[in-house]
């Protein structure tokens, strides 16, 4: 098998094992299943993958890889606090759009592993919100936002963006939606989220 041809396999894989643990999740899914998915048999997979662990750190991985710039580069460009709140809103809520699967994984790993979110953490790509925190406090000083903790204005942002996914069974039940208009209102979340607190915030 040539390096192109391992890739392909790999990438299949990946992206199988990203499918099933969408519909799945991690506890469920099936290393069988991936293999099905992904048209190799039980083997194959294992050749690349010696368990679903390993397998689903990996997709873990892919996942936050592409995320993980996109936050760095949003918080650390030289942009105002507004528009970084706003690019991080539209951004985040468009990539977990398209990878609707990543928020319960990193909340699982949270709970179930820790030492592999340690892992994560601990990666050179991990995003720092060193150059937020100064911004912030800078705008605190000038007046331009009321006097909030950088920390307490970066989980606010977080919390807000990343809940409507992690509790999406519970929010289409308490709002009375069906899957499309949940899609709907995460859509319209890409700017509701950065207006209202960019509006919570503003002093001028």
């Amino acid at each position: 098998m040539d390096t192109k041809e391992l890739g392909s396999t790999e990438s299949a894989i990946l992206n199988s094992a990203k499918e099933i643990f969408e519909r799945k999740g991690m506890a469920a899914a099936r290393m069988q299943e991936i293999a099905d998915e992904a048209g190799i048999n039980k083997a194959m997979l294992h050749y690349y993958y010696r368990s679903k662990q390993l397998l689903f750190e990996a997709v873990f991985k892919s996942a936050f890889s592409m995320l993980a710039p996109q936050i760095n580069g949003i918080i650390n460009a030289e942009t105002s606090l507004f528009e970084k709140i706003i690019n991080f809103s539209n951004n985040y809520v468009l990539f977990v759009l398209k990878h609707p699967y990543l928020p319960n994984f990193i909340i699982q790993e949270l709970n179930r592993n820790p030492d592999f979110v340690k892992q994560i953490v601990a990666e050179k790509n991990f995003p720092n919100i060193s150059k937020f925190k100064q911004q912030v406090d800078e705008e605190v000083k000038k007046g331009v936002i009321r006097p909030i903790k950088a920390e307490q204005l970066f989980i606010n942002i977080m919390s807000l963006n990343i809940f409507p996914f992690i509790g999406s069974q519970l929010l289409k039940g308490l709002v009375n939606v069906n899957d499309e208009a949940y899609k709907q209102l995460m859509e319209e979340r890409k700017t509701e989220i950065a207006d209202f607190i960019i509006n919570s915030i503003k002093l001028k």
